[in-house]
């Protein structure tokens, strides 16, 4: 059975754990210029290794504040940002990205919400539904799909997709995305609000509700 990696760093620390609940912001190619990016990267490591240098007692705890500072900050650069590609703006291209994170719902992941900006998505998803058949798949050898197994497919699928309507060849998608798991429901809720409200804190809308591409699971609406 292939090694599930639940811990791990690329251009951005991952911390994935089995069956965890997952907010997960992914972007479009050169949607940001890389200056921006490595200045903020920057920053960003240099609280961690001054944090890290000084030992507080809640440690975890403050290199989780410093982390949601940064993505903050991140996030709003791209709702600002006239740089770059803005491909999700084409009504046909923000479908096709729609419909892949459908496809997967119930099968590797509950889908529980979602946002499609013009040059990045928002998601939260929960990996529960493969936890609690994890026995079954170490008796089956089945494979676990892991997070960023499930957004390679994501990803992957709908750039092939929204190339052809574009009419372009080359990568679509930035490699890395941002993924952070939740703690509790609270916390849960709070990031929810987060995601349909970007549009509104964009500028885009005055009501979250009349974002054409966005998501939120029925189940869920009473408790947002």
């Amino acid at each position: 059975m292939k090694e599930i990696k639940t811990n791990y760093y690329t251009q951005l620390p991952h911390i994935q754990p089995i069956g965890a609940t997952f907010f997960v912001t992914f972007r479009l190619i050169d949607s940001l210029p890389k200056v921006v990016v490595s200045l903020l990267k920057d920053a960003y490591e240099k609280k961690i290794s001054l944090l890290q240098k000084e030992k507080p007692e809640f440690f975890f705890t403050e290199k989780q504040t410093l982390r949601k500072a940064y993505f903050k900050v991140f996030e709003t650069e791209l709702d600002h940002t006239q740089y770059g590609n803005h491909w999700l703006k084409n009504p046909g291209v923000a479908q096709i990205v729609a419909d892949k994170m459908h496809q997967y719902d119930n099968e590797y992941y509950e889908l529980i919400a979602y946002c499609i900006m013009s040059n990045h998505v928002h998601l939260v998803i929960s990996t529960h539904i493969q936890a609690d058949e994890w026995e079954a798949f170490e008796k089956e050898d089945k494979e676990y799909m892991q997070l960023y197994d499930i957004m390679h497919r994501i990803k992957g699928g709908s750039a092939f997709k929204a190339n052809k309507i574009l009419g372009r060849k080359g990568a679509f998608w930035q490699k890395d995305s941002f993924d952070y798991y939740t703690r509790n429901k609270k916390e849960l809720q709070n990031i929810i609000r987060y995601v349909l409200e970007n549009p509104v804190k964009a500028g885009l809308v005055e009501n979250a509700r009349d974002w054409e591409f966005s998501y939120l699971k029925p189940e869920w609406e009473h408790q947002i």
